[in-house]
């Protein structure tokens, strides 16, 4: 992954703005062959810009700040896993909603990162256009590169919604992507470690 990937993505000055968002979404819904103008449509614009405003509000999101200086020296060198993380994201091939759990672990090198910023890194790569396999790997190039721990693990499960609300409609088929670095890619023992304990609880 190149470095420039680990920063926001710029937007041009009209598309940050949104300003053209409202009536890009009346057009849509006259393209659907939809009424704009009937009551219950009226305000739809406006609200749908607001909503994709938000769901991609990941792009202007300053890593450094997210984490605010919450970097803290410890003796300490074990695994830390947060887990469950929730979160929710756009497909980017069809603007559809996939969602699921995040599940992130490193091992420190001498110092840690304050356990509420992990989830807010996992809705930085979530409240973007994406794929699954690329955010996975975000998350856990970004942990390396800020941290800089012995190694990073991350593992996404999310249900597709392009996947079960059209295409082959398959539902409940959970897709599952990992991103080792480091240690958790040099030794399997540290990576089955990872895996065994997120898997537990579930059986």
């Amino acid at each position: 992954m190149k470095p420039q990937e680990l920063v926001p993505t710029p937007r041009d000055p009209v598309s940050a703005k949104g300003a053209g968002l409202p009536a890009l979404v009346r057009n849509l819904l006259a393209e659907l062959g939809e009424d704009p103008e009937r009551e219950g449509l009226l305000k739809t614009p406006a609200r749908v810009a607001k909503s994709l405003r938000d769901l991609t509000s990941g792009y202007g999101a300053d890593i450094d700040r997210v984490i605010n200086g919450a970097l803290f020296t410890v003796d300490y060198s074990e695994m830390v896993i947060v887990k469950d993380i929730t979160f929710y994201s756009l497909c980017e091939h069809h603007l559809i909603p996939f969602f699921g759990k995040a599940h992130v672990a490193y091992i420190p090198a001498g110092r840690v990162v304050g356990l509420s910023k992990i989830p807010r890194l996992v809705q930085v790569f979530a409240k973007r256009l994406q794929v699954q396999e690329r955010m996975t790997e975000q998350i856990a190039r970004v942990m390396m590169d800020k941290l800089k721990p012995m190694g990073v693990g991350v593992v996404l499960e999310a249900r597709h919604l392009c996947m079960e609300m059209r295409g082959p409609q398959s539902q409940l088929s959970p897709t599952v992507t990992s991103a080792m670095l480091g240690t958790f890619r040099s030794d399997h023992r540290t990576r089955e470690e990872f895996l065994n304990l997120i898997r537990r609880g579930r059986e």
